[in-house]
């Protein structure tokens, strides 16, 4: 069986957004009289729960970041008494310091059903065999796969965080047909299988989807070559629900966010202003089916864009583009902001240059003077001056082009970078 919910995955935009505002006045509810900080700020301004209306008045509420769950630790964001939380779970707040998320039965029965249609959306039903090489442990992403895997009827190996070696035994003896892990481990589990002499034809692997780090195409298309299979992306995080937020179907054009149980905004991350469609920014979610641990307009400090455009898939779901970056990862020069991200992707298109970089801002008077150290391939001699000058100089242009920001690039020696 293959989980697509149609009755919301392809409803009206109207239809999606009055759903969203009869969730969202019940959720508002909950909080303001369930949870402390909620009351209280909302308290703060003057604003009354039955004055969210309408969706264009979800702004009038003030944002929630990662502090004001750190400083709620344990229990004090939950919006019902701890004999009803069935599960607890564990993130980090950007000072390292822990988060409790709790889940109610019917949060669960919610996730659960979220990360059937995430897996759905990438190619999975019940014929299949899914290995998941996430570690199950408190962050609770490994669970979320297995038990959408399981809802959908295929057959689960929850092979955790074993090596690569072994999970390629485990592969080929069971006859797994669906991984998921993270972009990383599927590259090592790649170099395992070239190590051994085994051919991905001998496998009978065909569809990955990947989740907890950047998953830029040059990724993709590594990945998809080496283990011949489609690739997907996935997109959530542990104190609003990881997996299950977005995620990507089979166009590969976006990932889409599950509206019937999100709403999404993109701010300005230094104004706080909503931008509109198409802008980027920093995303904001609000959660409008959670018992247990709602948040509301809660700041995910991941900078993308939104598009409602169709998908061929027949999704009408709004699609977010690949984080790009993080605003507390942003570089400012000269009033540009830019990611390391940005700086990397340019790295993988150059011939002759590694994505092994370091950053370095120094000030000359008023200007801010970006140097950017490059390790250079293998493939290049350090005497090859006519070639590492072409290098240097197509480093530039594209940094340029691509980012605004004329840097002064020096080219290091293969593996240097990575030594320190």
């Amino acid at each position: 069986m293959s989980i697509w919910n149609k009755q919301y995955e392809s409803m009206d935009r109207d239809e999606i957004e009055q759903l969203q505002l009869e969730r969202l006045e019940i959720t508002v509810t909950r909080a303001y009289r369930n949870v402390a900080f909620y009351r209280k700020l909302f308290d703060r301004i003057g604003l009354m729960p039955e004055e969210i209306n309408s969706m264009k008045r979800l702004t009038m509420i003030p944002l929630t970041n990662k502090d004001a769950l750190s400083k709620s630790y344990p229990y004090g964001m939950f919006a019902v008494p701890l004999r009803e939380i069935v599960r607890l779970q564990c993130t980090l707040g950007t000072t390292g310091e822990p988060i409790v998320v709790g889940y109610t039965k019917n949060d669960l029965e919610h996730w659960t059903e979220i990360c059937a249609r995430v897996l759905s959306a990438g190619g999975i039903n019940k014929n299949d065999v899914v290995q998941i090489c996430l570690d199950y442990g408190l962050f609770g992403g490994a669970l979320g796969f297995h038990y959408g895997a399981e809802l959908i009827g295929a057959s689960v190996i929850p092979a955790s965080n074993l090596d690569p070696a072994r999970q390629l035994a485990i592969m080929r003896d069971y006859h797994t047909t669906a991984l998921i892990s993270t972009p990383s481990f599927a590259l090592r589990l790649a170099a395992i299988i070239q190590e051994q002499g085994v051919s991905p034809a001998d496998l009978w692997l065909k569809i990955g989807l990947f989740t907890g780090e950047p998953f830029p195409e040059t990724t993709r298309k590594k990945i998809e070559e080496d283990l011949n299979i489609v690739a997907t992306e996935n997109y959530g995080l542990s104190e609003i629900t990881n997996p299950g937020v977005a995620v990507e179907c089979e166009e590969k054009n976006g990932l889409h966010i599950f509206e019937d149980q999100f709403i999404p905004e993109i701010i300005d991350p230094y104004t706080e202003k909503v931008l509109p469609l198409g802008q980027e920014g920093e995303l904001v979610l609000t959660t409008i089916t959670k018992e247990g641990f709602p948040l509301i307009r809660y700041r995910t400090g991941d900078i993308t864009s939104l598009d409602i455009s169709p998908c061929r898939c027949g999704r009408n779901l709004i699609r977010m583009k690949k984080v790009k970056g993080r605003t507390d990862n942003m570089v400012t020069v000269n009033g540009v902001n830019f990611f390391p991200s940005q700086i990397e992707q340019i790295l993988t298109k150059i011939e002759g240059a590694e994505p092994h970089f370091n950053l370095y801002i120094n000030k000359e008077g008023t200007q801010d003077i970006l140097e950017v150290s490059v390790e250079v391939s293998e493939k290049i001699f350090f005497d090859e001056m006519k070639k590492l000058v072409e290098i240097k100089t197509n480093i530039e242009s594209e940094i340029y082009r691509q980012v605004g920001i004329k840097a002064q690039v020096k080219l290091v020696e293969p593996t240097s970078l990575r030594k320190k």
